[in-house]
């Protein structure tokens, strides 16, 4: 795969996840803080692109600051509702998050697989969803420890990824997130070898959906217990083009000496 993987440039994207945390005033503050953080530091935002994803009560707060102030700082929903409208409680539908400019969405999220029973079959219907409107969904897919030793590594990531692709056309832009159930929030991350290993594999299933052009566009990102420290070895890997970012993602300080990898490593 690496004559795939060097074949087009990918700009790295550096997503912050910050699941169920952050009110609305909090998340204009976090995003004020990094935008003048990042400023302040020289960050190329071409060079490396960022992203937030706040609960969805704070997406309009942050939809209107990032327009405001012309910050150069994307953000996306968490989760969206494969249903297109309706009945359906307590849902978001893709249409709200286009409504609200978002760029992107995280789909399949292991928090969503595990505590929420979500299948590949419904992965595939928000992907769907997600496309249709417009937005980029960032398609997450990982394995448990459980997984890992029964299938051995890459097994589980490649088959949720081949059917979340199901019915995605080469004309999608969609991001892929290899998250290893057993690294997320433990504190101890995939080596970079495992992270490369997996997302080669992840690589191989777009080329063999969708073909060479698309699997060589596609960005495929780590996630899973991502810190400034272990941020290079990663970066380093010639499929791993960016990090899902969990918990540091909250703390400006840190976040941004992950999304500045480039200039404190030498990358």
């Amino acid at each position: 795969m690496a004559a795939v993987s060097s074949s087009v440039r990918r700009v790295p994207l550096i997503a912050g996840n910050w699941k169920m945390n952050l009110d609305h005033l909090q998340a204009i503050a976090v995003v004020q803080k990094l935008a003048w953080t990042l400023k302040d530091a020289g960050h190329d935002f071409g060079a490396v692109e960022v992203a937030v994803f706040p609960p969805f009560t704070d997406l309009r707060s942050v939809q209107t600051l990032v327009a405001a102030d012309k910050l150069p700082i994307a953000f996306g929903g968490q989760d969206v509702s494969e249903h297109e409208s309706g009945a359906y409680t307590g849902e978001v539908a893709a249409s709200f998050l286009a409504a609200l400019e978002s760029r992107y969405v995280i789909i399949g999220h292991s928090e969503r697989r595990t505590l929420h029973n979500e299948t590949d079959e419904q992965v595939a219907a928000k992907v769907a969803q997600a496309l249709k409107h417009n937005i980029a969904p960032i398609i997450c897919v990982g394995e448990t420890a459980e997984d890992l030793e029964t299938h051995g590594a890459s097994a589980v990531p490649v088959a949720q990824l081949r059917a979340a692709l199901a019915n995605v056309d080469s004309a999608a832009d969609f991001v892929v997130a290899y998250e290893p159930v057993w690294a997320i929030g433990s504190g101890q991350a995939a080596t970079p070898e495992q992270a490369e290993q997996v997302a080669a594999a992840l690589r191989a299933v777009i080329v063999e959906k969708l073909g060479e052009d698309v699997a060589a566009k596609t960005r495929i990102l780590y996630g899973g217990s991502v810190k400034s420290g272990n941020i290079a070895g990663f970066m380093r890997e010639p499929n791993v083009d960016g990090a899902l970012v969990g918990g540091a993602s909250l703390d400006v300080a840190e976040f941004s000496a992950i999304i500045r990898y480039q200039k404190h490593v030498g990358l």
